[in-house]
């Protein structure tokens, strides 16, 4: 039998800023991430979460994170670290909790594209341009791009990230950190996605967040290449001119989409079967990436 879900954790004496998916809490000069079971689709959070999807998350950042070899936040994920209320609920922490440094948050998602997906297919299909980038004209839906590119968005504390241009984010973080992120973010992408297509599994794109130390130093926080940060396709089912299936929500959101709920009131239960086979892609791609045939 599956564990019942956790969608929101408690603890006392710390304060807590709860996201859609997460419980984060302030410790001092550290963070505990707590990557809850709650899930979310069309800007709301369903009713009813998906067993085990924290744990998967956190196990998921820690394998690219331990694999990237680059800078980050990562301190423990070993709940032993942690302050005493969270030892004394270790239950429920362990295993979906990571320890973090402190950063001051850049306020630039970093968006990585090596494929014509999502909110770019959309903007190409009106003006053959991702984020003002012009791109060779006749590309189909899902088409891998020349090279990848770089694409950064507005951080939206409630719906939607806005997709901007080079420039408009450089107006915000000055050219010099906007070329260094981009650079550093790409270089991430590349290296994963050529990872990733060796497990059968194609990188079409990832959101990375970016914060900086007191001393100015520039290193990778939040999730890392998860499927709730990241879009993943089979490469045995991929192919252009279609949406391939994803390793995500994309079976929540399509089984919404054939309902009557109206996107503008809360949400309908989840029946168990879209829950099962929602975790079932999480585990899929967690297993695909990370373990390894004897």
């Amino acid at each position: 039998m599956s564990p019942a879900p956790l969608l929101q954790s408690r603890v006392e004496g710390f304060p807590l800023r709860q996201g859609k998916v997460r419980d984060v809490y302030d410790l001092g000069d550290t963070l505990a991430f707590v990557a809850t079971d709650r899930i979310s689709a069309f800007d709301w959070v369903m009713p009813n979460g998906i067993p085990g999807k924290g744990i998967i998350l956190t196990a998921m950042s820690k394998f690219w994170l331990d694999w990237l070899h680059v800078p980050n936040h990562w301190i423990s994920d070993d709940i032993a670290d942690f302050p005493a209320a969270f030892r004394a609920q270790a239950d429920i922490f362990r295993g979906r909790t990571q320890l973090v440094t402190k950063t001051k948050v850049i306020p630039i998602e970093c968006v990585a594209r090596g494929y014509l997906a999502g909110s770019g297919w959309k903007e190409y299909r009106q003006h053959g341009t991702v984020c003002g980038i012009p791109l060779p004209s006749g590309l189909r839906e899902s088409e891998r791009l020349p090279e990848p590119i770089f694409t950064p968005a507005t951080k939206a504390e409630t719906g939607h990230d806005e997709n901007i241009a080079f420039a408009q984010m450089a107006t915000v973080v000055g050219e010099n950190v906007g070329n260094e992120l981009k650079e550093r973010t790409l270089d991430i992408y590349r290296r994963a996605a050529t990872y990733a297509e060796s497990r059968g599994i194609i990188l079409a794109d990832t959101k990375l967040e970016w914060g900086t130390l007191p001393n100015g130093e520039i290193i990778l926080i939040d999730e890392v290449l998860t499927p709730d940060s990241s879009r993943f396709w089979p490469k045995e089912s991929y192919r252009t001119g279609i949406s391939p299936p994803s390793f995500d929500k994309q079976f929540l959101r399509d089984w919404l989409e054939t309902t009557p709920w109206d996107k503008a009131s809360p949400p309908p239960n989840l029946p168990q079967d879209v829950i099962e086979k929602t975790a079932a892609k999480y585990r899929e791609a967690y297993e695909r990436l990370t373990v390894h045939e004897n």
